[in-house]
């Protein structure tokens, strides 16, 4: 296990990678802080990453749905440092409407992600924190066919199909503003759907010293019949202070083109 010991001298080195301005040289991948954060930073084409903090027993909040405070403070810097090395964070409507986020960076120096919510059936009333507290700007993902919203909102129409809006139309109208490396924050759904479809990079799983007991799980993916289906990722573990970080590859490194240009279908398990 690695100890991720991030100094203001590392920070600001994988801040000027986030804006192109350096990269990683040779001998510094053995640096845990770099070889953690290093390919969200240093990222010049498509990368999706797709966050999970839980209890040791895998929840993400209580049958009541609390979800604060699970991960520690190390987990939050950890969470708010990934926030500050992409260009925008995704969350489903279900985390507005239960958390009422601000999906900002506080914890460490460096600059908000645009925060974009998947709102499917247009539920948001535009009374959410997150559009009068002057962060960073919010756009919704809405299904072509939903109401239009009553408050000003910049709006993204994706085309509902049987299986629901297809994570890979997000990632095009995302990626034809400019908006390229992206975070998935949650909830279980909304990660689950970019996982099943494919479409993850690099998922990290922190894990904090908590046991809830019982309460909904962070992921949750089509069963399987047998083990030899479930997904066995090369795995990275680290330790953050408070957490532990399992840094997962779900793909290998591809161009964006590649990455954006295949139509991938997947369930509605709403």
């Amino acid at each position: 296990m690695r100890k991720i010991d991030m100094t203001d001298h590392l920070w600001a080195r994988l801040l000027a990678m986030r804006g192109g301005r350096t990269s990683v040289t040779a001998g510094e991948e053995n640096d845990p802080a770099l070889a953690l954060y290093g390919p969200i930073a240093s990222t010049r084409g498509g990368f999706v990453l797709a966050q999970v903090g839980q209890s040791i027993d895998g929840r993400v909040a209580t049958p009541a749905g609390d979800a604060r405070d699970i991960s520690g403070p190390d987990g939050i810097a950890h969470l708010h440092r990934c926030r500050a090395l992409v260009e925008a964070v995704i969350v489903g409507v279900g985390t507005v409407k239960a958390d009422n986020p601000r999906l900002s960076v506080r914890a460490v120096k460096g600059p908000n992600p645009v925060r974009v919510v998947v709102d499917c059936r247009a539920e948001l009333t535009g009374e959410e924190t997150l559009f009068h507290d002057g962060g960073a700007p919010v756009i919704l993902i809405q299904a072509h066919d939903a109401p239009r919203p009553t408050y000003a909102a910049d709006v993204i129409r994706v085309r509902r199909t049987e299986q629901g809006l297809d994570p890979q139309a997000m990632l095009d109208a995302l990626g034809e503003r400019g908006l390229c490396r992206i975070l998935v924050e949650g909830g279980a759904r909304t990660i689950s759907r970019f996982i099943d479809a494919g479409l993850v990079d690099r998922l990290h799983v922190a894990i904090a010293p908590l046991i809830i007991g019982s309460g909904p799980a962070g992921i949750s993916l089509p069963p399987i019949a047998e083990l030899s289906s479930a997904h066995r990722p090369t795995a990275k573990v680290y330790s953050l202070g408070s957490d532990i970080l399992f840094d997962c590859e779900l793909r290998p490194q591809i161009s964006s083109a590649s990455a954006y240009g295949q139509k991938v279908r997947v369930a509605d398990h709403a």
